[in-house]
């Protein structure tokens, strides 16, 4: 016989609902794992006291009863599994597959049996079993004359679920003291899933930030569940709702998330909270004092746990969470980006976000929160930012059909990530290599050398394009001289016209000619003027004045940030505008009187500034006619030297020379001069 019994596609009964899994029978435990939440229930074997074969509506199923007052119910068997799982127990667990039968004639008149050691009602018609009620998912019971009334707690992953159960009571001729009503309603309250805040608490953490659900609330940690009070709404959550623990570092390297995932979740009206994140600083510490005696506290938690301990919140905070829950608190693991945080700033459903690549998974904090585990993931894709080229997409699909697109994510951190999906063994479905990955899951599983990554070539051919361009900006920026830029263009262009240094000098003018327009004047007259209004700004020209509402903001922003510490940019810009539309009239009138005075002061000096530059523009400008009189008159003196110099015997008048200069100058890059007659 097999060491283990293994089985697919096996149900599991939870609060009204058929969860699907694997279902694995071993010597030492029979162990469950949910496909949708990958929660894993494990039963150690010696705890198993009754076994139960039974007819469902699923095929056959199990019922497993432990020493510990706990019920499992698997369904989903063949007929044909009985044999081998009752040999099993027998040889392993040292426990009797016992067969039972269930009434099915549809009678509602019959007997109401509590078992003692667990937590199940019977309704028996005839000693069979009709349907039994477990009390774990009873949230109410409430009595009338005659009647208890048993109230379910909700299940969302149903598209129909059961709310309440009416039973008749008949009067009995007993002992007048008891009201079999009551006593109905007593023994479902002894053990039904009714939390009540009874007896004094483990620990209490005073005003913690918690994001979803947004506030700040006082955490009371009590043995069984964890009590949120905050100014507006309360929640009491089981521990044994608490599915995962993560811990992680903010980007920042000065805060800390800790998220605890809730299945099911809590409720507030129609929105559920499957997580729950706590902010903290990492420098913020605390004393902690236990309101449990040294014995106590050693007896119940085996030294995870003391009466007296000390530390920075988080860790206070996660220590506790992780002894009374019982659950691994789950870090990044060796993953870092391009800036060497553990984690990649991005943006999901129009939110901006923090993803973080851990061993087993994906989570994304904070709002709406996302865990997604490797297992249930079908396949990634790396794909274009729709309104950038520095930034891409990182697309996951599940194996149920759903989608979660991560966008906005910086062009740096796509060889980090994709590394790490590909270390991971990830299906890859992207352009250009997707049967590739198919193969390399396969056969290469731990190679990636030989991989043609045909995206992340294709980005940094981009990269280095726009590098490039931005160089070539940066250098004409500098080097722009209008004088020169003929001499430029015509030196750039000499070079790559001909092969041979000997073609003439006609021949490359002629070529620079037709080149330039061609290539670079038209780039030069839709940059240049753009670059030099950004140079004609003068920095001593004085400051607009700011508004009454940028005024309060200045004055007010330190106040924010110390009632709300922690708060981002952008928060503090949202709880600035909510101030100021709350803001009195009166006190809106004084910041108005102080932009008004701003704005005179702002008058005063731009008059001042406006002087000063037209009579430093007048100055300029006379020095400038001046020089250039001077320039003209000393340019005909040497005009006659040279005309005596080559012999020109002919004289010529005053008048004719000046004529004929004036007409030179005209007509210069032409090569024409203008005859005069007397």
């Amino acid at each position: 016989m097999n060491d283990t019994l293994e089985f697919n596609e096996i149900y599991q009964e939870v609060k009204g609902t058929w969860n699907d899994g694997r279902l694995r029978f071993s010597k030492q435990t029979v162990v469950y794992k949910n496909s949708k939440t990958g929660k894993v229930d494990s039963i150690p074997v010696p705890e198993l006291t009754q076994a139960q074969w039974r007819r469902v509506c699923l095929g056959h199923g199990i019922k497993l009863c432990t020493s510990t007052g706990n019920i499992y119910k698997y369904d989903g068997f063949k007929d044909t599994d009985l044999e081998k799982i009752s040999e099993y127990f027998k040889a392993n667990y040292k426990v009797e597959l016992i067969e039972k039968d269930m009434c099915v004639k549809g009678w509602n008149w019959g007997t109401a049996k509590f078992n003692g050691q667990w937590p199940l009602l019977s309704f028996e018609v005839n000693e069979s079993s009709a349907f039994e009620i477990p009390l774990a998912s009873v949230s109410q019971c409430a009595t009338g004359k005659n009647e208890v009334t048993v109230e379910f707690h909700q299940n969302d992953d149903t598209e129909v679920s059961l709310m309440e159960v009416r039973f008749y009571v008949p009067p009995t001729t007993g002992d007048e003291g008891s009201d079999p009503v009551e006593a109905f309603a007593q023994n479902i309250l002894s053990k039904a899933d009714v939390i009540q805040a009874t007896g004094d608490a483990v620990c209490i953490f005073r005003e913690l930030q918690c994001l979803t659900p947004r506030g700040r609330y006082d955490i009371r940690i009590y043995p069984t569940f964890l009590h949120l009070h905050g100014k507006t709404f309360d929640y009491k959550i089981p521990y044994t709702t608490v599915l995962r623990l993560f811990l992680l570092p903010h980007k920042d390297q000065r805060q800390m998330f800790f998220v605890i995932s809730l299945d099911p979740p809590i409720k507030q009206g129609q929105t559920r909270y499957h997580f729950l994140i706590l902010l903290f600083s990492k420098e913020e510490e605390i004393n902690l004092t236990l309101n449990m005696n040294e014995d106590e506290v050693e007896r119940r938690f085996e030294g995870k746990l003391h009466k007296n301990m000390s530390g920075f919140l988080y860790e206070m905070v996660s220590r506790v969470m992780k002894a009374l829950v019982n659950r691994k608190i789950t870090v990044p693991g060796n993953f870092q980006g391009h800036s060497g945080a553990q984690c990649i700033t991005c943006s999901y459903k129009a939110s901006s976000g923090l993803l973080y690549p851990l061993e087993r998974g994906f989570i994304y904090v904070h709002k709406p929160p996302v865990h997604l585990r490797f297992e249930e993931i079908s396949c990634v894709n790396f794909a274009r930012g729709t309104t950038t080229t520095r930034s891409f997409d990182f697309e996951i699909e599940t194996k149920q059909g759903n989608q979660y697109t991560f966008s906005s994510i910086e062009r740096e951190e796509y060889g980090k990530l994709f590394d790490f999906v590909n270390a991971k063994k990830l299906s890859i479905k992207n352009r250009g290599f997707k049967e590739g990955m198919k193969r390399n899951d396969n056969m290469y599983s731990d190679s990636d050398e030989d991989q043609h990554d045909a995206y992340l070539e294709r980005m940094k051919e981009e990269g280095k394009i726009r590098e490039e361009a931005n160089d070539s900006d940066d250098s004409e920026d500098e080097s722009f001289n209008p004088g020169e830029e003929d001499d430029e263009i015509a030196e750039e262009y000499d070079s790559k016209a001909s092969a041979s240094e000997s073609s003439a000098d006609d021949g490359d003018s002629d070529g620079d000619r037709k080149k330039k327009p061609t290539k670079k004047a038209t780039f030069v007259k839709e940059r240049k003027p753009r670059k030099k209004e950004k140079k004609a700004k003068d920095s001593s020209a004085p400051k607009r004045p700011m508004s009454a509402y940028m005024l309060w903001l200045n004055s007010s922003r330190d106040h924010i940030k110390s009632e709300n510490p922690g708060i981002s940019v952008t928060e503090i810009s949202k709880k600035a505008g909510e101030m100021w539309k709350q803001l009195s009239k009166e006190k809106k009138e004084v910041w108005d009187a102080k932009a008004e005075e701003a704005k005179k002061e702002y008058d005063r000096a731009m008059r001042e500034y406006k002087d000063t530059l037209s009579n430093w523009e007048r100055k300029k400008k006379g020095g400038k006619n001046e020089e250039k009189k001077k320039r003209k008159s000393g340019g005909g003196g040497r005009e006659k030297e040279k005309e005596r110099a080559t012999g020109n015997d002919s004289f010529k008048s005053r008048e004719f020379i000046s004529s004929e200069e004036s007409s030179s100058e005209s007509d210069k890059g032409k090569g024409q001069k203008r005859k005069v007659t007397h």
